[in-house]
């Protein structure tokens, strides 16, 4: 079969792919792009709304962004940085809604307030804290605070009813919070992608070998349908496969590449689908994780809208598992180690004793166990409205340091190939919500030249217009973009 040959290969169908390929059919609509995905249908693995919170993360509920040390003092700057990113993603969102690249808002996004919520003295004091922190800062300035029991019940009302009159409670709320359906959203961005003129979506395809030869990438890939394998030749590869990246790395055998090792977390839910439950809680809330626990087990009541249907997810539970995507294989993970990452994957495995026994803790759980967990959130609840799902795969990330060989990084990575002709991301949270400004790190990296040019930078002021600013350091700049996005979006 006559190879393939394309300007952009994008491999895998989830929010980064489809947000790469979008970004870069609208700076340049010439574009020869082509997508692959290995499964039938695009956003089944980490995008789908199942296998992921949907929280649109912005560092407003999430604590684990604000870390506080054995001194006492909290550190803000994550959080800054993930409110800043997730308001890239929203300017994005609202450009492609108001040019109808993407259909109503509602069809992927919905207006879900997120609260933080504690309990007992020493957490009290944390919140207060943060909060006094946060809300001198002009991104978190509606972020609001309560220890007053009747605010908390306005606020949270399935949560609070049948509580103690003694508990030691706080939480912090903000309006504009929102609950996005990835999986949906993927998928609009993918079917507006296949109306233009040279995008192609190749499914049930999946990549067996990549290897730069002069100027493009020759990636060998199967056709599952077929049994055959076809060459498609690219200036340049995205590797947008979620967990499934780091073995494409791995492949691609860039320099850049080495060290990096990757540790797999599964997750599970428990899910309330009885509508007289549902209907009494309309916000996210997030508490406090567990000693040990990875950032996606921070424990979370989610009012959730999946394929326009509401329901409640609380958890997630976390567990170890060797595969890399839901659907992979169990030899992921030990087809993974290679000589240049082995000490930084021992090193890892010597230094996170805590995170070891969590998640032993973890798959050993009983449903009884879960159902008590849930009773800290929800005293009320009944084990009869609450049924088990499985959730995604993450792989966090492993790299080599100088201290002990190698770390564990719970946030995302961009790496790239000197020459910029390939590029992936691994990692996790906050992962899809922060894609747009992933995506555009992407296009700096690679696409440099193009993106100092005129055109391009007056088109991406189109799409993000505060593109090239700081909306941590210009407040007037940030009310401005956050006012035309909360409409556009119909978050406010």
């Amino acid at each position: 079969m006559k190879n393939i040959e394309t300007d952009v290969l994008l491999v895998g169908g989830g929010i980064m792919s489809a947000t790469l390929g979008m970004l870069l059919s609208q700076l340049d609509p010439t574009l020869n792009i082509t997508m692959i995905e290995q499964l039938p249908e695009v956003a089944l693995e980490s995008s789908a709304a199942m296998n992921n919170a949907g929280t649109g993360h912005a560092g407003y509920c999430e604590l684990n962004y604000t870390p506080q040390a054995a001194d006492g003092s909290i550190s803000i700057q994550r959080a800054l940085e993930i409110n800043a990113a997730y308001e890239v993603s929203l300017q994005f969102w609202s450009h492609l809604v108001e040019t109808h690249a993407l259909p109503a808002p509602n069809a992927f996004i919905n207006k879900t307030p997120h609260l933080s919520f504690v309990m007992h003295d020493k957490n009290v004091a944390f919140l207060k804290q943060r909060h006094a922190l946060l809300k001198q800062h002009h991104l978190f300035d509606e972020m609001q605070y309560s220890e007053d029991l009747a605010q908390l019940k306005a606020w949270m009302p399935l949560m609070m009813a049948k509580r103690k009159p003694n508990e030691q409670l706080a939480a912090t709320y903000v309006p504009h919070g929102s609950d996005v359906d990835f999986g949906a959203l993927t998928r609009h961005m993918v079917i507006h992608l296949k109306a233009q003129l040279g995008f192609h979506l190749l499914s049930n395809t999946r990549v067996r070998n990549l290897k730069k030869i002069k100027d493009s990438w020759h990636v060998t890939v199967l056709d599952k349908s077929t049994g055959h394998n076809k060459t498609i030749n690219a200036k340049f590869v995205f590797l947008g496969a979620g967990g499934g990246a780091l073995p494409l790395l791995q492949k691609a055998k860039i320099p850049e590449s080495d060290g990096y090792g990757g540790f797999p977390v599964s997750g599970q839910w428990l899910i309330c689908n009885n509508p007289e439950v549902v209907k009494q809680h309309s916000v996210k809330v997030y508490g406090k994780a567990a000693v040990g626990a990875p950032p996606m087990s921070v424990p979370h009541l989610d009012a959730r809208t999946i394929n326009g249907k509401p329901a409640l997810l609380f958890g997630p539970f976390a567990g170890f598992t060797t595969r890399f995507l839901k659907q992979g294989s169990l030899l992921d993970f030990v087809k993974s180690v290679k000589a240049n990452n082995i000490k930084a994957m021992l090193s890892v495995g010597r230094h996170n004793t805590d995170l070891t026994k969590y998640l032993l803790g973890e798959v050993f759980q009983t449903q009884k166990q879960r159902l008590k967990a849930l009773h800290d959130f929800l005293p009320q609840a009944e084990g009869k409205d609450w049924h088990l799902a499985n959730a995604g795969q993450r792989v966090q990330i492993i790299k080599k340091c100088d201290k002990n060989w190698g770390k564990l990084e719970f946030g995302t990575e961009l790496v790239t190939s000197n020459d910029g002709s390939i590029a992936t991301l691994l990692g996790a949270s906050p992962g899809a919500s922060v894609s747009v400004q992933a995506m555009i790190d992407v296009l700096e990296r690679c696409f440099e030249g193009r993106m100092k040019d005129a055109a391009w930078q007056k088109k991406m002021q189109q799409l993000v217009p505060s593109y090239g600013q700081s909306l941590i350091e210009n407040a007037d700049l940030l009310h401005q973009v956050r006012n035309r996005t909360l409409k556009t979006l119909k978050l406010a």
